[in-house]
């Protein structure tokens, strides 16, 4: 309790600069990583022009995130401010007032939207569907079973396809459904994992038994789609067979993330590969195989 109050205080005393900065959640800005999942697929990260071409879309979607983050912490404020942790965002906490949160939502979803439109027609409007759709998930549809985690996970696939759309370059329909179905998979993993570790309404919409059978279709399906990706690729050159032999670690995470899942862990995602070693080896096999398979053919 004594440290809760410490921690209370010191947000209270937080410089307004460091709270904005809190506010915008930086450490969810790592997503912004699936901008170039297209190219790195595509064996394209050795052109400097895509790369940059990506990570412009990436600082896009970043912006557009954080005023995403903004809007639904002046919108959840009265709520946050009686969960344990929650009270401590910067507008629960009143370190920041609404109008500057708002403030901060505007300018970045501006600057957002313009950094998207200097790479093509395409690439701006994956970026305004996924402001439109992250918003009316602020405004309402994260409280409706089911939905919440189709607009969650849409996310990631928006964010994926984007990365192709900016640096000009196919993306495999195989490529986006690993995208979908993983990205199901982290958040229904996600959710099982908060049942009982956080207060979230629509969170008693959702039996356990049912988490599990929508954990299961998504490990299947994103398996399944990797594998037809991968297997394309089978041919003559040994190094493109590292491809096809990547699907084993790739199973093996995901198999052991869902271990994770069953046993209470999963709340969050990007922390469990580097806490689990079983889970990290896998993750660094398969990368090490994507990379040779990929780049060294």
């Amino acid at each position: 309790m004594t440290d809760v109050r410490a921690e209370a205080i010191a947000v209270r005393r937080e410089a307004p600069a460091r709270a904005l900065f809190r506010l915008s959640r930086p450490r969810q800005w790592h997503k912004a990583v699936m901008l170039f999942a297209a190219p790195a697929a595509a064996g394209a990260l050795e052109s400097p022009v895509l790369v940059l071409r990506a990570a412009v879309a990436a600082v896009g979607f970043t912006l557009l995130a954080i005023s995403v983050y903004a809007i639904n912490d002046i919108r959840d404020a009265p709520d946050d401010r009686r969960h344990p942790t929650k009270r401590l965002r910067p507008v629960a906490a009143r370190v920041i007032s609404p109008a500057v949160a708002a403030l901060l939502g505007i300018v970045t979803a501006l600057a957002g939207l313009a950094i998207t439109s200097s790479l093509g027609v395409s690439t701006f409007a994956l970026a305004t569907a996924y402001l439109v759709a992250q918003l009316f998930y602020v405004f309402g549809l994260k409280h409706v079973a089911v939905v919440d985690l189709v607009i969650v996970a849409l996310g990631f696939v928006l964010r994926a396809a984007a990365g192709g759309t900016a640096t000009g370059l196919p993306v495999s329909h195989w490529f986006l459904l690993v995208s979908l179905f993983g990205a199901m998979f982290l958040v229904t993993g996600k959710r099982k994992a908060e049942h009982t570790a956080v207060s979230r309404p629509v969170l008693a919409a959702y039996p356990t038994s049912w988490l599990d059978q929508v954990l299961t279709v998504c490990l299947l399906g994103a398996a399944l789609s990797y594998g037809m990706w991968a297997f394309q690729y089978l041919g003559h050159d040994a190094y493109r067979e590292l491809l096809a032999i990547s699907f084993l670690p790739f199973f093996t995470g995901l198999l052991r993330y869902a271990l994770l899942v069953s046993t209470g862990r999963g709340e969050q995602p990007e922390h469990e590969l580097f806490r689990d070693r079983v889970l990290l080896i896998a993750g660094l096999t398969w990368a090490a195989l994507l990379t040779i398979g990929l780049y060294c053919a």
